[in-house]
This record gives C-alpha cells, structure tokens and sequence, in this order.
C-alpha cells in the first residue's frame, strides 16, 4: 500500500513538474504552439507557395558544351543552315515573334541564354545556375542542342532533305557526345539536354536515356527511356500575354464565362476526348467552346476569351498536356485539367490543388458531371483560387535577362533537385563490374 502511494506521489510531482516546464517554455516563447495545432492557421497565414529562400544557397555550376551556332541558335537566324562559332552572349540573337510550336517548345533557347548571363538580376539576387568554364568543377554538363526547334524548322515543315538535315545533327550531337570525356565518365548521367517536344532527338534518345532530360511530358517515350525519377518537366511557352492589369475590384462577377475552350478537336490518343467533350459542352450555358486553332487572330480570341471566364478546360492534346493550361496560369483562369496520365512543372514545390480543379477522364464524360462539380464552386473559394494564380504565374515566364523564380530559374532549380539521385548512380557506375542484379 505504502509503495502504491510513493507512486502516485511521484507521478503527481513528475506531472506538475512538465506542467510547470511547458508553461516556462510557451511563457518565454520558446514553443511555437501554431506548429503543432493547424487548428490556428488561416488561409491568409499560408507560406509563399514556392521556397526561395534555397536560390541563396550555392548555385548549380553548370558546364555547356560549345557547340557552332548550327546546333542552337543558327536556326534563328533566318537563313537554311547558317553556321558561325559558339554563341556568346554579344552574339545571342533575340528570341522571333514566333507564335505555335516553336515558341511553346523554346525551353532550350532561354537555358542557353540564362548561361550566357553572368550579371545576378536588378535585386542582386543570385541565379539558380551559373556557367562554369573548369568542367571538373560542374555539378552538371549542359547539351545546347535545340532538338525541338531542329524537329519544328526542318522535320514538321521541310521536305526530304530538310528531314534528312534534322536526322544529320542529331546524328552529329549523338557522335560528339560519346567521344566526350565527360559523357563517358558518367555515361551521360549528370548531363542535360532539352527534349521538350515529344518528338525531338527521336533517333537516339534510347542512346542517351541515362541524361536528365527537359521534357513536357513522358507521352511518348517509353519509362525506359524517360521518367520522372531523372526528368525535369519544364512547363511550355505560353502564347497569350500574361494579364499583367488583372487588379478588378470584383473579378469574380467581371468574368461571365463559366468555362472556356478554344483549341483543335482532331487529337490523337487521349486528345480523341476533346471531340467528346464538344458535343457535350457546346452550347451548354456559361460555355464557350470553339474548335480552332491559336495561330493568328485565334491568339487574340483566346486571350479574351480567357480573362473573361472563371475557368478554363485543360484536356490532353496528342500527348497528356499541352500549352493551354499555361496560357490558362498567366490569364489567371482556373485551370480544369482533364488527363489521367499528365506531370505539372515544380510541382515539388506547387500544390496545383490550390489553384486548380482536376478531373479523370472518365468523369469529364459523365454527362452534365463536370459543369456541376463547377457551378458549386463558392465565390470565395474561386476568388482564393484566382488569387494564388497571381502569386505563381511569374515562374511560368520564360525571359531575358531571367528573374528570380521565373521559369529558367525553376527549372534549373529542379535539375538541381536531381543532382542526389543522379550522383548515386554515377558513383555506383563507376565501381560496378556487372549490370545492377536487382533490374
């Protein structure tokens, strides 16, 4: 009996004891009690949704290749073929007022160019990247191959021997690569190259497939060869202009479309749904759903069709995504992304959650399904939804000189992300006798 009530004695003591210590702690402010109960955040308390605080860390140091101007930025130029000597950052020409796929697919334009600047931006913020000249002291080799404006110039819109000159320089990158010191300490695994369109480096892609690859997405290439473990998503150029004056008093009510479309209905592949999905929505109230392209005055439509609707439909195109929903991103209507198989850009860092609405592809073919799921979206929360698309679209601006967290910035914040992983397996590489036993 006596030993039970020494117990309880004790136990008494220890209590008022860790009482009197938490009260000491939370008294002096030493606990931040709001990091263990949600129940005190508010959505206006929420973080900034991408953490920059890393770009003050060491930049990635990056090593790029030179390669003449045939390769990259010749194809600017204006005339078929044009060759010089290794572009510099006097001799970087400016990007063309292109509109369709060359513009959506320029990643590796604004790469090179972000190489090629060596001046930290007007807040001196330091780049994500830096070019390095001592190839022993890189984190990563950079491949100024512009494959998808090669595929776009020469294999979409020429003839034999156009195709056959985009078949020439590939075969040529692929030649210069496994002759490389460089590749072949690594067999290529901390090397980057820009493959952004679907198409593009077609030949030899299984040959390099050990590269961190800049894609839009994996619709094409089989997981052997591209894959979101090494790959960085990069989002595409958008065509419309970025709604830089959407400051409306009541966006909500100024926007009097419910749901916008404009694109092509002749897709391959899950875009087959596009077609669907016009005979369901058009006509339907509050929509707006036109089978066009964005070439022309078709640019000029989209953009006003966009800033005037709440949302704005994302369906896959010939592979999972497609330029809309960035064009969407930067009209700062929401995007409704329909596609079952689709990877978003940063989203290690984005919650799309936030600032769009998904919908598998079955249930945006449930008749009348996805414009209900829409109209019961309150005010306040499309207007929440609005406003983080205004916080987020400037790292979707590809631009010269780059910005902090603007799109070059992000991605090669990403390729920096990579760099674990991918070290692992060059260190392994290299001591490895025979092929991994577990594959």
């Amino acid at each position: 009996m006596k030993v039970n009530d020494t117990m309880s004695k004790s136990l008494v003591c220890l209590a008022v004891f860790i009482l009197f210590l938490f009260a000491s702690l939370f008294y002096t402010g030493t606990i931040d009690y709001r990091s263990s109960f949600s129940l005190f955040d508010s959505p206006l308390s929420k973080p900034n949704p991408c953490f920059t605080e890393e770009s003050d860390i060491e930049p990635l140091k990056v090593y790029m290749y030179d390669l003449e101007m045939k390769y990259n930025v010749g194809f600017l130029k204006g005339s078929s073929h044009y060759n010089a000597p290794p572009v510099t950052i006097d001799t970087l020409p400016k990007w063309p007022k292109y509109t369709g796929l060359r513009k959506q697919h320029s990643v590796e334009y604004w790469m090179l160019a972000s190489l090629l600047y060596s001046i930290d931006d007007e807040n001196g913020h330091t780049r994500e990247a830096v070019r390095v000249f001592d190839p022993e002291s890189a984190n990563v080799f950079f491949v100024p191959f512009f494959s998808s404006l090669s595929y776009n110039t020469y294999y979409r819109h020429g003839n034999d021997s156009e195709v056959k000159y985009d078949d020439q320089l590939q075969a040529e990158i692929m030649d210069f690569l496994q002759k490389s010191e460089h590749w072949k300490r690594s067999a290529g695994r901390d090397h980057v190259i820009p493959m952004h369109h679907p198409n593009a480096f077609r030949r030899y892609r299984e040959k390099v497939n050990a590269a961190i690859f800049i894609v839009a997405d994996f619709g094409r290439p089989p997981p052997t060869v591209s894959n979101l473990r090494k790959d960085v998503v990069a989002p595409y150029a958008h065509v419309v202009e970025t709604f830089e004056a959407d400051d409306i008093s009541d966006p909500y009510e100024s926007r009097t479309t419910l749901l916008f479309f404009r694109g092509r209905t002749d897709r391959k592949d899950d875009g087959k749904d596009r077609q669907q999905m016009k005979d369901m929505l058009s006509g339907q109230k509050d929509v707006v759903f036109e089978a066009a392209g964005i070439s022309g005055k078709g640019v000029n439509e989209s953009t006003n069709g966009m800033r005037l609707s709440k949302f704005c439909l994302h369906p896959a195109g010939d592979t999972p995504s497609s330029c809309r929903l960035f064009d969407a991103i930067v009209s700062h209507c929401v995007p409704v992304i329909v596609s079952d198989r689709i990877e978003l850009p940063f989203e290690d860092e984005l919650d799309y959650t936030e600032f769009s609405i998904f919908f598998s592809r079955e249930e945006a073919k449930k008749e009348g399904y996805m414009l209900d799921q829409l109209r019961s979206v309150s005010k306040a929360r499309w207007v929440e939804m609005w406003g983080y698309l205004k916080k987020i679209n400037h790292h979707f601006e590809y631009q010269y000189p780059p910005k902090k967290g603007d799109a070059v910035n992000m991605i090669w914040r990403e390729v920096k992300h990579k760099l674990p992983a991918t070290q692992l397996d060059v260190h392994r590489n290299r001591r490895l006798k025979v092929p991994d036993w577990w594959r």
